[in-house]
């Protein structure tokens, strides 16, 4: 048996449409995306035959309505797309416990240790992809390589419902014709400056020495020459658990003001802390996204040695890092707050002062009362003013 290990990268193809076609059979074989119709709606989804009219993900909806006049609009329904989710990666882990999450509808399987109970790599994948079919209708594509790198990208060569092989031999062949954007990591804008070197397959990127590279890529050099030779030692990681808690709105009209972003940012960082506390979470890193009008978009995180999950605090952070972007100079259009890097509950240092010691009880009070009867029964004053400010 070979020594080399067995990774499969499965992808639900087109996940959130093709719920909504699932359960919606007047949708099925119907252009479709799922997302909001409102002025600065984005597209979450689109299904394939939308898709053939050029709308794609992030797209503005305004943008995929003329695209495609005859799209059929839905809004996101994550309930139910965590429920499908949940049963089809209840199905991966029938094969293996090595099982690494990417999102709802993606995750890397490492299959090395499951080849002599249910044969090589290709079958496992291919009886994955049966069953996810039986089971749920929906339809999951998957790449078999040796390696994480290769296993993604052969996922999406032949989609839907594709089914892609990497064999371990002659990898630098089969890499050169495709394009460059198909590496891992490299995006638009690197796409763009490749070109400016005359590099658009991966094998004219495989043609560049490493002193060309690193004036391309900088210290990322070494990384981009060895993954344009289908080279990737990384691991699967199981994960069971999510990496981030996270709140964020983007707003019909750009905001202006600061005193505004501010009270946007207590209701979002209060739904992060209520998110969090539900979960039995607490992490030690809080981080602000911002996108201006013009769509640029900026991060500023903060990594504090305790932990935390209230949501006062978060939204302490929050201010403290809104104070190094431009918001109150340019108009913003999108707000968001999010904490990572979770510890163990009660593994940090207890305070010594009683004020930090009644925050807990008063978050407890607050999820019992939003637990019973919804985050609209019990509101900071200061939000509710925000609200009579919008009527």
């Amino acid at each position: 048996m070979s020594s080399l290990r067995s990774i499969i990268h499965l992808d639900l193809d087109a996940f959130f449409a093709s719920v909504e076609q699932l359960d919606f059979p007047e949708l099925r074989g119907t252009a479709v995306a799922v997302g909001s119709r409102s002025s600065r709606g984005v597209v979450a989804a689109a299904s394939y035959e939308a898709r053939s009219y050029g709308v794609r993900s992030a797209m503005p909806m305004r943008q995929a309505l003329r695209l495609c006049p005859c799209l059929k609009v839905q809004s996101p329904r994550m309930e139910r797309y965590q429920e499908l989710s949940r049963a089809v990666f209840a199905i991966y882990a029938r094969y293996t416990d090595l099982v690494e999450p990417l999102s709802l509808d993606e995750a890397f399987l490492d299959v090395t240790g499951s080849r002599r109970l249910w044969g090589e790599a290709r079958d496992i994948a291919m009886r994955i992809r049966r069953e996810v079919f039986v089971e749920t209708t929906l339809v999951v594509s998957a790449g078999v390589a040796h390696n994480k790198f290769l296993a993604k990208l052969a996922s999406d060569l032949d989609k839907p419902d594709g089914f892609t092989l990497v064999n371990s031999e002659g990898v630098e062949a089969f890499l050169a014709p495709l394009a460059v954007r198909k590496i891992w990591g490299v995006g638009e804008v690197m796409e763009k400056r490749l070109g400016q070197w005359g590099v658009r397959t991966i094998g004219e990127l495989q043609a560049l020495d490493r002193t060309t590279l690193s004036r391309i890529f900088g210290r990322q050099a070494e990384l981009y020459y060895q993954l344009c030779r289908g080279r990737d030692d990384r691991v699967v990681v199981a994960r069971r658990a999510a990496l981030s808690v996270s709140q964020e709105q983007t707003f019909e009209e750009d905001i202006h003001s600061v005193d505004m972003l501010l009270k946007i940012l207590l209701r979002l960082s209060e739904k992060v802390g209520f998110r969090l506390r539900k979960s039995g979470l607490q992490g030690r890193c809080v981080s602000l996204k911002l996108r201006y009008d013009d769509f640029s978009t900026l991060s500023r995180s903060r990594t504090l040695d305790a932990p935390l999950c209230g949501g006062m605090e978060i939204h302490r952070l929050g201010m403290e890092l809104l104070k190094t972007t431009q918001a109150g100079q340019r108009p913003v259009r999108l707000i968001g707050i999010g904490v990572s890097d979770f510890q163990s509950p009660g593994s940090a240092q207890p305070s010594l002062f009683d004020e930090q010691e009644k925050k807990p009880e008063l978050d407890g009070v607050l999820d019992e009362v939003w637990g019973r009867f919804g985050r609209k029964s019990l509101v900071r004053g200061t939000l509710l003013e925000q609200d009579e400010e919008k009527s």
